[in-house]
Order: C-alpha cells, then sequence, then structure tokens
C-alpha cells in the first residue's frame, strides 16, 4: 500500500476532476468565430473540400466542416477557431456559426424529450455503431473512457449487445453495406431510447455527402437526439455533450 501512495503521490490524479473546466492545449479546433472583415467571400467558400462555408452572410456549418483549416490559413482576419469544445447540440440548425457571433453553441432544452433525463441522468448504456467510419471518431470515443475523461464515472459506458442499452453511436457516413446493420441495432434497443451522431461523416456524409456507396435513409425516419461534431470530435465534447443532454448542467 505504502508504494501505491507514494506513485499517487508522484503522479497526482490522471483523470480529469472537472470534466466542464479543462482546457485543450495545442493545434486543437473547436467551435470557430467568423469576423466581419471583407473578403473574397467565393474564394473563401470555394476553399471548403465539403461545402460547410456559405456565403453573404459567412457560414461555417460544423456538421459538415472536417476541421482541416484551410479556411482560417487563407484569410485569418476572417475565420479562427477557438479552444471551445462544447460544441455538441442537438439542434441540427445550431451547429451553423454565423459571421459576426461569439454564442457558444447550445442545446435547445425545449427539444429534449422529458423520459430522457428522467431515465438516463445517473446512468446510460450506448451501443456504438460503425457505419463505414475510418476508426478516427471510434478511437475518440474509445479515449471517453479512459483514466484521463472517464465518463464512467457519470454511469455513461458503451456496451457490446444494443439489448442491454440505452441507445445508440452512430459514427461514420453509414455505407450501403451497413445501413442494414444500423437499423437491425437500433431495433434491438429496448424503448425508449437515444439516436447520438458522432463525428463529420455520421451528421453530413462529410467528404463521402453524395457517393453512391451510401445509405443514409435511416437518419431520415427517426429524429436525431444528440449530434456531436468534430472530425474526429474530442472526447470532451462528446461527454460535455451527452452530460448536457442527459442531465441538468450549471452554467
Amino acid at each position: 500500500m505504502i508504494p501505491e501512495l507514494g506513485i499517487l503521490r508522484r503522479h497526482g490524479k490522471q483523470y480529469i476532476p472537472d470534466i466542464t473546466a479543462p482546457k485543450v492545449p495545442g493545434p486543437f479546433k473547436g467551435r470557430p468565430e467568423i469576423s466581419t472583415a471583407a473578403v473574397d467571400e467565393a474564394a473563401l467558400a470555394d476553399l471548403c473540400p465539403t461545402g460547410a462555408i456559405g456565403k453573404k452572410p459567412v457560414t461555417i456549418d460544423l456538421g459538415k466542416c472536417v476541421m482541416c483549416g484551410a479556411c482560417s490559413f487563407a484569410f485569418p482576419e476572417k475565420i479562427k477557431f477557438t479552444s471551445d469544445y462544447k460544441i455538441a447540440t442537438n439542434s441540427r440548425d445550431r451547429l451553423i456559426v454565423s459571421e459576426g457571433s461569439s454564442d457558444p453553441i447550445m442545446l435547445d432544452e425545449s427539444k429534449i424529450r422529458s423520459e430522457i433525463r428522467s431515465l438516463f441522468g445517473r446512468s446510460l448504456k450506448l451501443r456504438e455503431i460503425s457505419a463505414g467510419g475510418g476508426n478516427a471518431d471510434e478511437g475518440e470515443l474509445n479515449a471517453c473512457g479512459n483514466p484521463n475523461f472517464d465518463m464512467g464515472r457519470f454511469g455513461i459506458e458503451f456496451l457490446a449487445s444494443p439489448r442491454h442499452t440505452d441507445g445508440i453511436v452512430i459514427t461514420g457516413p453509414i455505407t450501403k453495406n451497413m445501413a442494414a446493420a444500423t437499423q437491425i441495432c437500433y431495433d434491438a434497443v429496448p424503448s425508449p431510447k437515444l439516436i447520438i451522431l458522432a463525428g463529420t461523416d455520421a451528421i453530413s456524409g462529410g467528404i463521402f455527402a453524395g457517393s453512391p456507396a451510401l445509405d443514409r435513409s435511416f437518419l431520415g425516419r427517426y429524429p436525431v437526439d444528440l449530434y456531436v461534431p468534430g472530425n474526429p470530435p474530442h472526447p470532451l465534447t462528446f461527454v460535455n455533450g451527452v452530460l448536457s443532454l442527459v442531465r441538468k448542467m450549471k452554467g
């Protein structure tokens, strides 16, 4: 016991005590801010490989943005990406950031079903479906349960069987080969149940949008409870987004 206590004293606590407060260093790209500076909007929009940038006014759709940063590199006076990782929301429209706005991205409380917080606020089990993903989104979701982010302390866990879960988390653009499997998995989850889309590919198709290899008809049949943008989404984005959905958060 004494050697273990010595290790704890030297290393400190590995987990993040307050999951809502840490700062993200380095090249991380979170919520963008768009100034009102005049630029060649057509040239700016043409830079985006997924058509995430709109014109008149300039907007960025985080549901399509792959966080490549090409827009901010070419037009630094117009666009900058902040380190704000709290960008998950339950409203697709709220993922569209407009120029001149520095407002945080939040959930629409009126859209949260009452049973979500009454049933899942203290325990939430999820089945992740890799629907044609490239393993980046999946890797970050795995990290959500590691000793640093430790979402298990909030009762949030990924399970293998959909029959034992409360909802599904979809990553990837939903290929034709995964369309039936996605439906089967969703049907196996007992009601009431959640649908969470994690990552740009799941939300919009990303760089694969419009490909004949996709079948995204599943998303037209059911409402989505949470959109978690990012390419891939940061674990802090996912954990804070899910907590905001299932619990009434302070501040």
